[in-house]
Formats: C-alpha cells, sequence, structure tokens
C-alpha cells in the first residue's frame, strides 16, 4: 500500500487528531478508538466484577446525550445517508460513521457531544434497556448457539483467574445484573477521556479545515484524569495440553484448541500468523488436506488468529467431526510435522499473498482506512504503520515460518474443549 500524507494533530485536552486525503470519492469517514476493552474491566477487585462494562457501552453511547435525544444520533445519521456501527475487543472499543463531506462537522460534532456530555443523558432506563439487548445478545450469539461459547472457555483455560484476557467482551450474565449508573459514570468518566482516544478523519477533505472543525467540536472537552495502566496481561508458558469436555447439546462432535502466539507489533507475530494460516486457513491448508480430504475424519476445519498488543495473541484451531479424540492425535501429527519440516516454497507465496490481499482489502475504502489508523496510533503510536502492514507480511522468509511453527504451535502444548455431540 503506497503511503499517503498523514496530517497529525493533539488537542489542548490530548484528542489526537490524525487526517488524511482521499478525494475519490465525496465522502468522510469519522473513527474514534479509545483505549479500553474488556482486558480493562474490574474482575475481582474488593470481590467486585464487572465484565461486560466496555461492551454495554457501546450501546449505552447511542442512547443520547445531553444535546442529543435517545435515538436522534441514529436518526440524524441515517437521514444524512450515512452508515455508522461501534464495536468492541479485548482492548479497545471504537465508533465509526461514514457521511457524504456536507455532513462531516455533523458526525464530529455528534461524536464530541457524546464523548463530552453522555452522563447527562444515562437513565435507569437507558440502562435497564441497553443491558436487556446485551444480555439478549450474549444469549443469540453465545449461549443458545452449538459451539457459541468456545472461545470464552478457551480464554478461562489459558488464562489464569482474574486475568485481563480470562474473560471475552460480552461479560457474564450475573455482573451485567449487577452493574449500577454509578458504575457506568465511573467508567465513563475513567475511560471516556479525550487523552483515551484517537479521532481518524479520511476522506474528501482538506486537512487543515477538518483539523479546524475537530478543535471546534471536541476542543472545549475537559481533559479528564489520564487513563490507569492496564493490568500485565502476560501469561506463563502452557506446559501441556489442558483440555475440557463440554457436555453440551450440540449438531455434532467437535474440537477446539488455543495456542497462545507472540504479541502484535513484531515480526514475530507476522511469522506466527503465517504459519497458522498454513495449517489450517482454509480449504488449501495442511489441516483440511489431511482431516477433511484425506483421512475424512472432519467435515471441516479452520484457524483463526485474534492479535492481542497487551498479551499474547491467540491462535484457534476448530474442527467438527465424529472423533474429537483422532481430531487432537491428527492435530498434533500435523504439527510436528510442521515444526520439523516447515512450509513449502508454493506454502509460503499463497500464505503471504493472501496475507498481503486481506491487508490491503482492509484499507482500501475510507472507512476501512480511517479505522487501521486509529487502530496504529492507538496501539503502537504510529498510524503510519499501517502503510508498511503488507510490506511486513511478504517479508517473512520460509525459514522464520517453520521457527514460528516450532516456537509457538508445538504439538501437545494448548488448552482444548472436546464437545461429545447431540443427546
Amino acid at each position: 500500500m503506497a503511503e499517503q500524507p498523514l496530517h497529525e494533530h493533539t488537542l489542548g485536552n490530548g484528542l489526537r487528531v490524525v487526517v488524511c486525503e482521499d478525494h475519490v470519492v465525496p465522502l468522510a469517514a469519522v473513527n474514534i478508538w479509545y483505549g479500553v476493552g474488556s482486558r480493562h474491566e474490574q474482575t475481582g477487585v474488593d470481590g467486585k466484577s464487572r465484565t461486560g462494562l466496555a461492551h454495554l457501552f457501546e450501546h449505552l453511547m447511542f442512547q443520547g446525550s445531553a444535546n442529543v435525544a435517545e435515538g436522534e444520533h441514529a436518526a440524524l445519521m441515517e437521514s444524512a445517508g450515512a452508515t455508522f456501527n461501534a464495536s468492541t475487543s479485548f482492548e479497545r472499543t471504537n465508533y465509526y460513521e461514514t457521511v457524504p463531506v456536507s455532513h462531516l462537522e455533523l458526525a464530529l460534532w455528534l461524536e464530541a457531544d457524546r464523548m463530552g456530555t453522555l452522563p447527562a443523558a444515562l437513565t435507569q432506563e437507558n440502562l435497564d434497556n441497553q443491558r436487556d439487548v446485551v444480555k439478549n445478545e450474549r444469549r443469540q450469539r453465545y449461549d443458545n448457539q452449538p459451539y457459541g461459547t468456545a472461545f470464552e472457555r478457551l480464554c478461562r483455560l489459558t488464562f489464569p483467574p482474574g486475568h485481563p484476557y480470562a474473560h471475552t467482551p460480552i461479560g457474564s450474565m450475573e455482573d451485567l445484573n449487577a452493574t449500577t449508573i454509578e458504575d457506568c459514570v465511573e467508567f465513563f468518566r475513567t475511560w471516556y477521556a479525550p487523552g483515551n482516544a484517537v479521532l481518524s478523519i479520511v476522506g474528501d477533505v482538506d486537512p487543515q479545515a477538518a483539523i479546524a472543525m475537530a478543535e471546534r467540536c471536541f476542543g472545549g472537552i475537559p481533559a479528564g484524569p489520564a487513563a490507569p495502566p492496564a493490568r500485565p496481561g502476560e501469561v506463563a508458558p502452557l506446559a501441556g495440553v489442558i483440555l475440557e469436555e463440554v457436555d453440551e447439546e450440540v449438531p455434532s462432535p467437535a474440537y477446539f484448541a488455543m495456542l497462545p502466539l507472540p504479541p502484535d507489533g513484531g515480526h514475530a507475530i507476522e511469522a506466527a500468523e503465517l504459519a497458522a494460516e498454513i495449517l489450517g486457513g482454509g480449504s488449501g491448508s495442511r489441516l483440511y488436506d489431511r482431516m477433511v480430504r484425506r483421512d475424512q475424519i472432519a467435515t471441516e476445519v479452520w484457524t483463526g488468529v485474534t492479535r492481542l498488543v497487551g498479551g499474547p495473541s491467540l491462535a484457534i484451531v476448530e474442527a467438527i467431526g465424529p472423533d474429537p479424540a483422532k481430531i487432537a492425535e491428527v492435530l498434533d501429527e500435523e504439527l510436528a510435522a510442521f515444526a520439523a519440516d516447515g512450509p513449502t516454497e508454493d506454502e509460503t507465496a499463497r500464505a503471504t499473498a493472501q496475507a498481503e490481499r486481506g491487508l490491503l482489502e482492509r484499507t482500501e475504502t475510507v472507512t476501512g482506512l480511517a479505522n487501521a489508523l486509529s487502530a496504529n496510533a492507538t496501539q503502537f503510536d504510529d498510524p503510519a504503520r499501517v502503510f508498511t502492514s503488507a510490506a511486513r507480511a511478504a517479508a517473512v522468509t520460509g525459514a522464520e515460518i517453520k521457527d514460528a511453527a516450532r516456537r509457538w504451535l508445538a504439538p501437545g502444548t494448548r488448552t482444548a474443549l472436546s464437545y461429545g455431540g447431540a443427546k
């Protein structure tokens, strides 16, 4: 991806603004990353646990602020022909809109009003309503979905109790039920300060005019307290296979595994993610060829990677088949062979090409580029890092992938779930 000029400015209250011109279409993308996710939530401190708050706020932020009525944010964006949404992960929460450039200042003003004044509109009715929305989301996407709690279970096996990554952003029903207005106000004042946020604007804009708009909209928000440091996310290496037998009604037996990888940000994660891709990333992968085509012990198999900055990244292996024990045995055989032999030249070329293509596709729109700029500014203090992401993947060699497979994808070292099948 060719590097594009970035224009950066930090407001007096600490909000970091990044602007990139793109005059292909008359649109502007507004993207705010707050440095708060589920890893920053309170778990077991003084007997109090409030998991799920970061994700709950993703919903509460659309329920109005001092100068915006409930539902008005969405109504104004829809009337402007905008697309908008939000998302929460372990390490951040982001809010984004892509608007006709004529409505850029409206989008900025709406974001600024909720950043500066959300507690003014936070009512018990809003909290109860959105808590029910989140609880229903948990039921539909996790608790009542086949294998829906697999990732959550694996995190609990991989990380010790109370560890910042031991729980997932959806939170627990118990903690959601216990959350009060006071908890929400404290959480907002702790994490939703301008100095804990990055605002990226990408599109058909004049950079200085866009920065001036940001100054007008956000400049009057008090700086607020500095965000507290996140708890350490390191974890001791796994000594073997930690297996949990899951007694749950599912359509078919299955085997899930989690293997810790290096944290995001260095060369090591590039090689480790490519190794995971070669191992199980689609129908051309080693695991698919062995388990589905040749041995026919699985009907599907898949491997993916969740990158984390403050702790180990995570590789997930999912295989659906009648004999989870046999799947585990074959997985170890393939991991051992990969560590011993490394990838072929063709596997390396295909994996690096797929990684490059994926990175480019995620930043080819103003919406995607704005998100990537906010991500790299928030996590690595370098928004321009996005322009070298594809080159970093392309630079990984077969020897480095082999080393990564031996170090991070070793047989007999993982957490795992075995689902027995329908009853």
